[in-house]
């Protein structure tokens, strides 16, 4: 994926709060691909999409097996993602990507925060 470089870029992921600006969201992407490594995509499911001249957004699940956080035993992991795009000289780029781990039905008492 190709990112907008543009202030009004957000990315939101599972290691932290939502990073707002370029800058914040090239950092935050350096920090999480340092906690990834040596892992493999096992399928990445399109769950919705929709495009429109100026926007375009898509719904995905992403299931790997990597290494996270220093283990050196590789783990499944599922992420549900939604990346907004929007075209900047002539290409769409990301301006909005946010993942989370939750792929399967949660109780309501799971947002609750103690």
């Amino acid at each position: 994926m190709v990112f907008s470089h543009s202030e009004d870029v957000s990315l939101a992921n599972p290691f932290g709060p939502v990073a707002s600006g370029w800058d914040e969201a090239a950092a935050t992407m350096e920090r999480a691909s340092s906690l990834y490594k040596d892992g493999e995509i096992i399928g990445i499911e399109t769950l919705r999409k929709s495009v429109t001249p100026e926007l375009a957004y898509i719904v995905e699940e992403e299931r790997f097996r990597i290494k996270v956080a220093g283990s050196e035993e590789l783990s499944p992991v599922a992420l549900r993602t939604t990346s907004i795009f929007r075209p900047e000289e002539g290409t769409w780029k990301v301006v909005h990507r946010h993942a989370d781990p939750i792929t399967t039905p949660q109780p309501a008492e799971s947002v609750i925060q103690e």
